[in-house]
C-alpha cells in the first residue's frame, strides 16, 4: 500500500504502541511510504481513540495520529494472536513497541527470541526509563520523563510552581529519537552488512538530550539554572512583549547586528552606538533595563505597527500564534501545512500537513486514521491465512 516515490517505500513497520510516543514515530515512518500495520487490542484498540475532542465518538486526533496506517485487531493474550504477530514479524523491518519493559518477554516475544526469528529486525523500544537500570520496571508517562529529564524544572517563572508546555512534548521527542534510531539502524543494516538491532529510547533520556548546556554549567560552575520566565537567561535580548493593543509577540533580537538595528529601529540610537552592549554578555549585564525600554515601546503600539517596525529592520519577531491565526496565515498556506481530508462520514476537514519538506520524495497523508480491525482480513490474507482461517480466528476472539 505504499507509493514507491517515498524514501521508506518498502519497509515494513510493525507498530505495538498506544496513545502517543509509539504511534507518533510509526506515523512519520507511514507518511514516508513505510507500510505501517498498527496492532491493536480487539477490545477498544488504542486509547488515543477517545482522547481530547471527539467527532462521532472518535477522536480528531486519532485520525492524525493513525494516517496511512493499518489496523489490525490481535488478543496478544492467546497463543494464535502471538503467532500472527510472529508471522508479521518475520518479515517487517521494523518493530515500534511502548510497552513497560518485560511486557514482550513475558509473552515469549523479547529480542531474543525475535532475533532469532528475524536477524534483520529493528526493534524501536520506548519507555519512561529504558530498558536496564533500577527504575526500568516502573511506569513512565511523558510528563514524567518531562521531569526527571528537567524541561519542567526551568519552565515557568521563579515565583510561581514549574508548568508544563502545553502538548505531551516528552513523548514526541521521544517518537523522534525513536525514528532517528531506527533510521541509523536500518542504515547500518543496508550499508554496513549488519544485523537488526535494539534502538532503546528513554522518555527522560529525550528530553534530556535536548538540555542544552545544563550539564557542564552545573558541573563547572555549579550552576542550577531556574525558571525564568518569558526570557531566555545569559542570551539578551528575547522575550515575549505585549502591543498597545493587548497581543504578545516574541521579539528575538539577540544577534550583536541584529540588537543594533533594532534599536535604531525604535529611536535608541543611544543604546544602538554604546560600545557596552555590543555584544551579549555586555547586554545580558543590562537585561533589565533593556527589557524596560522594549516593554515600554511595545506597549505604545498596536500590533501591526509593532510587526510592521520589527519587519523593516529585519528582526526576528514573531506574534503568539493561536490556531486561528494559522489557519489563515499566508506562510502556514504557502507551505502546504494544512491537509484537506475527509472523516469517515464524509466531513471534510484539515490535518496538519508533512515535516519535514524533502524535495524529490516528499511524505504525504494518503488516508486518515482507520476504524479498529479495518484492515485485519487483509493483513491476514497477506500472511497466507485463508477465509475458513480468518473466521476461525475472529470466532475465538483472537483478532
Amino acid at each position: 500500500m505504499s507509493t514507491p516515490s517515498k524514501p521508506l517505500a518498502g519497509l515494513k513497520v510493525i507498530e505495538l504502541g498506544t496513545l502517543i510516543a509509539g504511534p507518533f514515530a510509526s506515523r512519520i515512518c507511514a507518511e514516508f511510504g513505510a507500510d505501517v500495520i498498527k496492532v491493536e487490542s480487539p477490545d477498544g484498540g488504542d486509547p488515543l481513540r477517545k482522547w481530547r475532542k471527539l467527532y462521532e465518538g472518535t477522536s480528531l486526533w486519532w485520525f492524525v495520529q493513525a494516517r496511512n496506517k493499518q489496523s489490525l485487531t490481535l488478543n496478544l493474550k492467546h497463543p494464535e494472536g502471538r503467532e500472527v504477530l510472529k508471522r508479521l514479524l518475520g518479515e517487517a523491518d521494523i518493530l515500534i513497541e511502548n510497552f513497560r519493559p518485560g511486557v514482550l518477554e513475558k509473552l515469549g516475544l523479547g529480542w531474543d527470541v525475535l532475533h532469532a526469528l528475524n536477524p534483520r529486525l529493528v526493534m524501536v523500544r520506548l519507555s519512561g526509563f529504558g530498558q536496564t537500570g533500577p527504575m526500568k520496571d516502573q511506569p513512565g508517562f511523558g510528563a514524567v520523563g518531562e521531569s526527571m529529564g528537567g524541561l519542567r524544572y526551568i519552565t515557568g517563572f521563579d515565583d510561581r510552581p514549574p508548568v508544563r508546555t502545553g502538548i505531551s512534548i516528552g513523548d514526541s521527542i521521544a517518537a523522534l529519537w525513536g525514528v532517528i534510531g531506527a533510521l541509523m539502524a536500518l542504515r547500518h543494516r543496508e550499508v554496513n552488512g549488519g544485523q537488526g538491532q535494539v534502538v532503546d529510547v528513554a522518555l527522560y533520556e529525550a528530553i534530556f538530550a535536548m538540555m542544552e548546556s545544563m550539564v557542564p554549567e552545573f558541573d563547572v560552575f555549579g550552576f542550577i539554572r531556574e525558571r525564568t520566565g518569558n526570557i531566555m537567561p545569559g542570551i539578551t535580548p528575547s522575550s515575549i512583549h505585549t502591543s498597545a493593543d493587548g497581543k504578545h509577540v516574541q521579539i528575538g533580537a539577540n544577534g550583536d547586528a541584529i540588537f543594533k538595528r533594532f534599536m535604531q529601529a525604535i529611536g535608541r540610537t543611544d543604546l544602538a552606538d554604546d560600545p557596552s552592549l555590543a555584544s551579549n554578555d555586555g547586554r545580558d549585564a543590562r537585561r533589565d533595563e533593556l527589557y524596560g525600554v522594549i516593554d515600554r515601546w511595545a506597549n505604545s503600539l498596536p500590533l501591526d505597527q509593532l510587526m510592521q517596525v520589527l519587519t523593516d529592520a529585519e528582526v526576528p519577531a514573531s506574534r503568539i500564534y493561536s490556531a486561528e491565526d494559522m489557519f489563515s496565515d499566508p506562510q502556514y498556506l504557502a507551505r502546504e501545512m494544512f491537509l484537506q481530508a475527509r472523516l469517515p462520514d464524509g466531513k471534510p476537514f484539515k490535518m496538519p500537513g508533512i515535516v519535514p519538506k524533502l524535495s524529490d520524495t516528499p511524505g504525504s497523508a494518503e488516508w486518515v486514521g482507520p476504524t479498529l480491525g479495518e484492515h485485519t482480513d487483509s493483513v491476514l490474507a497477506s500472511l497466507g491465512y485463508d477465509q475458513a482461517a480468518i473466521a476461525s480466528l475472529r470466532q475465538a476472539g483472537t483478532v
